[in-house]
């Protein structure tokens, strides 16, 4: 067999493994996004996103309107809003999460805010202290997009925290981009444990 021949072979053979990996990762990438809590009660924690000139960008609104949704059902459930200031940001993303559900009627006293998270991992960290120091429920609700909620829950079962799911609406014309940039973030993070 010619070397061009052997080449072709080992990029087919790369393909063929690759085109596995995003079947078997989106099976379980939409498992995850389908995984409401039963009837119990937990702690919902929404992952932070972009706030654009003090306000949730679409996505990060989407996030919220789920959220919203879920605790207007369960009154007696608490929120902990999850993601600290970017640089272009005037304010950081769990202040204005909970500003946006209280003006959607949520009770203050429900909304805790972690602050101070730079990523995922930090976002999930960072809740479960804050979870522990005012004896919230340790069962976790976590909130973000249908796309993230797999690599989220690989994040937070390394922690000790087997959590329950609920996504956000995602833009079905951006759900690709973002569906194939979770393949290669879940294959980076289980190859070098990055956030």
């Amino acid at each position: 067999m010619s070397g061009g021949k052997v080449f072709l072979s080992i990029i087919c053979g790369l393909l063929a493994l690759f085109v596995v990996y995003a079947i078997v990762i989106s099976i379980f990438m939409i498992k995850s996004a389908n995984d409401p809590p039963p009837d119990e009660n937990t702690t919902v924690v929404v992952l932070g996103c972009k706030v654009k000139n003090g306000r949730p960008s679409l996505m990060l609104k989407r996030r919220l309107n789920a959220s919203y949704r879920y605790l207007s059902e369960h009154p007696d459930v608490n929120v902990v809003v999850s993601g600290g200031q970017g640089s272009d940001e005037i304010m950081s993303e769990a202040r204005c999460m909970k500003d946006y559900l209280i003006s959607k009627g949520i009770e203050a006293n429900r909304i805790f805010m972690e602050d101070k998270s730079t990523n995922t991992e930090e976002n999930l960290k960072f809740s479960q202290q804050i979870i522990n120091n005012n004896e919230l429920p340790e069962k976790i609700t976590l909130v973000t997009d249908a796309f993230h909620q797999y690599r989220s829950e690989i994040l937070a079962k390394n922690m000790g925290i087997n959590p329950y799911n609920i996504s956000g609406y995602t833009s079905w014309y951006i759900t690709p981009t973002y569906w194939v940039r979770e393949w290669f973030g879940i294959a980076y993070y289980s190859l070098l444990g990055n956030k």
